[in-house]
């Protein structure tokens, strides 16, 4: 048995027992080299046809919504990588609405590793270091218009981190519904997927409601909206205060309270194939 009676204990053990079950996943796939790496081209090449239909916009207009190509595309940038990282590292949790139907929910819950860290650990897809790589790609193109200081470079890191576990929590959380649905994966993409691609424009052509929405309901304008306000040098042309700028974490970790006790909801609300 593995001890896990102190906080510290059960993190670390749900970390490697993480890693373990990737690691099957990632020697299965390098197991075929050739389709690997076709598979990891193939994501950089979809993914940059997103950021190109922006580009394609830039020929009829110079801004839009008050922001430069290379402005929108650190707004882009920073939620792209945020959100392929959760979704290499999480994007597996979607699948519980097929684990509950086929019963393999049922033989999860029997494995001394908590459920979550199986299902996000499930098929784990290195590939998608190439969508990665087109946001770095994007982000790094669009750098050099910022003014860096080690002040700007702690809340670009931070706001990373921050945004990870924000789309992190998204994913589990819009995931639990199917506890209840069974199925309701496509609704989950509406605010996962569908979420990333409202971040990816700056918050000034959508209402007032909708930046208010992803401020206090569903936080997802601190994944990139703030801090890049801050690091444009910027003010919020909503009048958010200048605070906000720096509250991804707070916001990250408030969301983690939330997705918690959705989690434990979920899971209480589940009823084996066999009951």
């Amino acid at each position: 048995m593995v001890d896990t009676d102190t906080p510290a204990a059960y993190v670390a053990h749900a970390v490697r027992s993480y890693w373990l079950i990737a690691l099957l996943w990632i020697r299965a796939a390098m197991a075929y080299p050739v389709s690997f790496w076709t598979m990891l081209v193939g994501g950089v090449l979809i993914t940059f046809l997103d950021f190109v239909a922006i580009w394609l916009m830039f020929t009829h207009v110079d801004t839009y919504g008050g922001f430069t190509l290379r402005e929108i595309a650190l707004l882009y940038g920073l939620t792209s990588i945020a959100f392929r990282v959760a979704d290499m590292l999480v994007g597996s949790v979607e699948k519980i609405g097929q684990k509950v139907r086929s019963g393999d929910l049922d033989a999860m819950m029997t494995k001394p590793v908590p459920v979550l860290v199986q299902l996000c650990a499930d098929r784990f897809e290195l590939r998608r270091l190439g969508q990665i790589a087109q946001g770095l790609a994007v982000f790094a193109w669009a750098a050099p218009i910022v003014e860096w200081t080690p002040q700007r470079l702690l809340v670009l890191v931070v706001a990373l981190v921050s945004g990870v576990v924000i789309y992190f929590c998204v994913f589990v959380i819009f995931s639990t519904i199917q506890f209840w649905t069974t199925d309701a994966s496509e609704f989950a993409n509406a605010f996962t997927y569908g979420g990333n691609t409202i971040m990816q424009y700056p918050m000034t052509i959508f209402p007032r409601e909708v930046v208010r929405s992803l401020t206090y309901l569903l936080p997802l304008a601190f994944v990139n909206w703030y801090p890049c306000l801050f690091l444009l040098g910027r003010t919020d042309p909503f009048g958010s205060p200048d605070w906000f700028r720096f509250a991804s974490p707070l916001a990250a970790l408030m969301l983690v309270v939330v997705t918690t006790l959705v989690w434990r909801q979920g899971l209480r609300r589940y009823r084996s194939t066999g009951s």
